[in-house]
């Protein structure tokens, strides 16, 4: 029975170590200062990067983070602490649908709702995309990570006379923020690997995503994951080599974004 496990659990790695061994085989020796520093180059070109992708990815995932935190934490505060009802029970159905939501209609649902309001593709309309992917994750581990909190440390807050927004505030949140931390780190993980929604939002661009001194979050970004679609497709060599070491930056992001999350959770259970 042992034997079968393990051999199962070596079938289930294979794949994992196969793409990353490919990518620092093929991606891994393009790799220098210049590709996280310069801007893609045109066709038959030589050199280039895309230091601009990384950036455009940074900002537009950040900007996701910065609005789907709040929200899903104040929603899964909600659902935590509400008793049981039927608009409870309905936010939390709707949760666990967009859990398996196309990420592809995420990116429609931004085009029509921004895209086609301002007038152009930009960060704000791929965060915007994101966001909705980032939410569901964000919201069920957060409230999974305050129902965990021990029922002694609340009857005894409550004990000492703490209000509602006090036990949520000096208790409840302080003792969730491993598990809450685990779902941010793993819905970042998920939306910085997506292509599909910023295709319909942020488009692609081959230059620096601030001008003039000031950050253009109105215009066509550029974003890793969006790069290696453009430049996997390419019938140039330099630039099918910086797909693949932009490939290799993305997969060690996204790898590293579930390692922190997993290891956050381990952290709170042994809590």
């Amino acid at each position: 029975m042992n034997a079968l496990v393990t051999g199962m659990t070596v079938a289930a790695l294979v794949p994992l170590f196969s793409v990353v061994l490919m990518l620092l085989w093929r991606g891994g020796r393009k790799l220098s200062l210049a590709v996280f520093t310069e801007l893609p180059p045109a066709p038959l070109e030589q050199g280039g990067g895309f230091g601009n992708a990384i950036v455009g990815t940074l900002v537009v995932v950040g900007l996701a983070v910065i609005v789907s935190v709040p929200i899903g934490l104040l929603t899964a505060i909600y659902l935590a602490q509400t008793e049981e009802s039927r608009t409870a029970e309905v936010v939390r159905f709707s949760t666990k649908i967009l859990t398996g939501f196309p990420s592809i209609l995420a990116g429609v649902f931004a085009y029509g709702a921004i895209v086609l309001l301002t007038g152009g593709y930009s960060a704000l309309a791929g965060a915007v995309a994101l966001t909705i992917l980032m939410l569901p994750t964000i919201i069920l581990t957060s409230e999974d990570a305050i129902r965990m909190v021990p029922a002694r440390m609340r009857d005894a807050a409550v004990g000492m006379g703490a209000t509602r927004l006090q036990l949520i505030w000096m208790v409840l949140l302080p003792t969730a923020v491993p598990g809450i931390l685990t779902g941010v780190m793993l819905a970042v993980a998920r939306a910085a690997g997506e292509t599909a929604p910023l295709l319909f939002t942020a488009l692609f661009s081959n230059y620096w995503l601030w001008s003039h001194g000031r950050v253009q979050l109105m215009q066509p970004t550029a974003s890793l994951a969006v790069l290696v679609y453009n430049f996997a497709s390419m019938p140039f060599q330099n630039q099918v080599e910086l797909a693949w070491a932009a490939a290799l930056v993305l997969v060690l992001l996204v790898l590293s974004a579930n390692i922190i999350g997993q290891s956050l959770s381990s952290r709170q259970i042994q809590d």
